[in-house]
């Protein structure tokens, strides 16, 4: 394709921009995986928001960790882009800018196929190894966790992180 004239390149310009952004290309994306993350969590568990345990901190604890195998790790990436992608095809919106109640649709649709029952069971383990952990694992904030089901941490307790 020539670029002579403004006009071709304004019209290339557009639709790759269009094709970038259908594929799904994290460049033109308004959301990131830990955001997406976050308040699927709040809605699979919103106890732990209420508590102030920061399950999406842990997330990317995890993301970044070297014993989490690749595949663990791109499947929870993938989970979250294709949450979104099925987002989009519904309500023509990121799973983020939607209202609970449309979320709670999606979670439903997406559950209802093996890959979103996978994903939404390995994000809520997750969350629960965040919310219910050692506080040194950086998501049990001052064992709000621990205090809300009443339980005392055994001992002795880690004293550094053993992830």
């Amino acid at each position: 394709m020539s670029f002579t004239n403004r006009r071709n390149f304004l019209k290339a310009g557009v639709l790759s921009s269009a094709v970038v952004i259908m594929s799904g290309c994290s460049v033109f994306g308004i959301t990131t995986t830990r955001n997406t993350i976050k308040v699927l969590e709040n809605d699979l568990f919103p106890k732990a928001n209420e508590l102030g345990i920061d399950t999406a901190d842990y997330i990317s604890i995890i993301l970044r960790h070297p014993r989490v195998t690749q595949e663990d790790k791109r499947f929870l990436k993938n989970g979250a882009k294709w949450l979104n992608e099925t987002s989009v095809e519904m309500f023509q919106k990121q799973y983020t800018k939607l209202s609970f109640e449309k979320r709670q649709l999606i979670l439903k649709n997406i559950t209802s196929t093996e890959w979103g029952n996978s994903w939404c069971s390995t994000v809520l383990g997750y969350t629960f190894e965040a919310a219910f952990g050692d506080p040194i694992y950086g998501g049990n904030n001052k064992e709000a966790g621990w205090k809300w089901l009443a339980f005392e941490g055994g001992k002795p307790r880690p004293t550094e992180v053993y992830l």
